[in-house]
């Protein structure tokens, strides 16, 4: 009997050692990366901090700012996170249902309504973004349509992310099985039904990974609203006191500094949404 216990604890003895070394390396990868990220980020705070250090015959000198100007402007540049994030998430929320609404009319079999959604994303995908603001900013009040910065804004980028977002749309709808769609048939539910209980409740899943790296990305470019002159969000806080005092580095160093912030905040919040939903693959 002892024998045969013996002969049943060797796999799992082994299994345990192959697991503490795949630990083990992880482990010592997290540790490398993480020194290799404080080197880089001392590199970086040292080419902006003014000092000087010497190796040998070899001097390197860092970027003097003016700190006294980055503290005394600080709050009036952070004002503008809170409109920053308004826009970004507006403008989302337009580009999920924008997005949406292509993808099923991609996947019509209706021609009208696969060209519409076809067209739409041609024609946005194929202009700038920067044009688009434009467009709905100071091209529409020449056929009598006034929108606030704001609104144009969110609209531009509303339209742009909805017409790239519904590609990720398209492949979450298409991921769901033909069998699930033909048994929902089969019990007799209408194709609204299956559509809204069986098939985008599954794509869903699949879709809000990607959509936030598109969030993320949002984020950033709603620093291009900032050309209108009328939305006071973070970037254009920084440009109009870094202009006005003729600190422009500093100001821009500073907003740099806010959207890595909100970056890594966004980034970790999606890669818990991403491990929370993973786990109903396991």
């Amino acid at each position: 009997m002892n024998i045969f216990s013996k002969k049943q604890n060797i796999p799992t003895s082994q299994a345990e050692l192959i697991y503490e070394a795949q630990t083990s390396k992880e482990r010592r990868f997290r540790t490398n990366v993480g020194l290799s990220w404080f080197i880089l980020l001392f590199i970086l705070v040292f080419m902006f901090s003014g000092q000087d250090i010497t190796f040998g015959s070899t001097t390197l000198s860092g970027i003097q700012i003016d700190t006294a100007f980055m503290a005394n402007n600080l709050s009036f540049i952070a004002g503008g996170l809170g409109e920053t994030i308004r826009i970004s998430i507006m403008s989302i929320a337009l580009a999920m249902i924008l997005a949406l609404l292509a993808a099923l009319g991609r996947l019509s079999t209706f021609p009208p309504v696969y060209a519409l959604s076809t067209f739409y994303v041609s024609l946005i995908r194929g202009t700038p973004l920067y044009l688009q603001i434009f467009f709905f900013f100071l091209a529409l009040p020449q056929l009598g349509i006034i929108l606030p910065g704001l609104i144009a804004g969110v609209l531009a980028l509303g339209l742009n992310y909805g017409a790239y977002m519904s590609e990720i749309f398209r492949a979450a709808l298409s991921s769901v099985g033909k069998g699930q769609r033909e048994a929902a048939i089969a019990i007799g539910m209408t194709p609204s039904q299956t559509m809204r209980r069986i098939v985008l409740p599954q794509a869903l899943r699949f879709a809000i990974p990607p959509t936030g790296n598109e969030f993320i990305a949002m984020t950033k470019d709603s620093a291009l609203v900032s050309a209108t002159g009328f939305v006071h969000e973070l970037m254009w806080r920084s440009i109009k006191v870094g202009r006005a005092q003729f600190h422009t580095l500093e100001a821009l160093i500073m907003a740099a500094m806010f959207y890595w912030v909100m970056t890594l905040i966004l980034s970790y919040v999606q890669s818990r949404i991403e491990t929370r939903l993973s786990k109903g693959d396991r």
